[in-house]
């Protein structure tokens, strides 16, 4: 064999193996990316099986704030149609609007005294903000895997490869409205 020949074939071999890595690289990177995504999914789930329990706590209490709670169910079963649906933009919103409504419960508990007593609020209260904890720290995660990810689609010469075998850049789990970016006014 000629040196010619033994020269070609190394770099045939190396761009072979650059090319297994980056591929490689490419599915770990997605499957961590659908991992971050599908523990939002679970701690999403969670919430939504606490607000009934705590919907139902605070009707006890609060029976003429029929509208509040009923807004609350229905940001629930919005959110809990647009996770089936797979568009992280319009679950996020959903998402948002939820928490905005959870917020309007909790500040409900101020009105009725015996409601912020009471043992059963006090734990499902509990529960939904270490819930809500959970999901923020859930989707700082899937963020911070969509980043790598899509860096990674974007990075030379990641990307020709990338494109050829389709893989396409995720989005980042947002806060849409503007409402929750601003700072709560707190009066005394």
């Amino acid at each position: 064999m000629s040196i010619v020949l033994l020269i070609v074939l190394g770099v045939v071999a190396v761009i072979i193996l650059a090319i297994i890595a980056m591929y490689n690289g490419l599915i770990k990177l997605k499957n961590r990316v659908d991992e971050a995504w599908s523990d939002i999914d679970v701690q999403l789930k969670r919430r939504y099986d606490l607000i009934p329990n705590l919907v139902e706590t605070v009707k006890g209490y609060a029976a003429h704030e029929k509208e509040t709670l009923e807004k609350v169910v229905q940001a629930r079963n919005a959110a809990m149609q647009a996770q089936s649906g797979g568009d992280a933009k319009k679950q996020a919103e959903a998402e948002n609007a939820l928490s905005a409504t959870l917020k309007s419960i909790f500040a409900l508990s101020e009105s009725y005294p015996d409601l912020k007593a009471n043992q059963n609020f006090l734990e499902l209260q509990r529960e939904l903000t270490d819930t809500e904890d959970k999901i923020q720290a859930a989707r700082r995660f899937y963020n911070g895997n969509v980043r790598d990810f899509n860096t990674k689609l974007q990075v030379f010469p990641t990307n020709i490869m990338a494109g050829t075998l389709g893989f396409k850049a995720r989005e980042f789990f947002e806060i849409a409205e503007v409402k929750e970016r601003e700072n709560i006014e707190v009066k005394f």
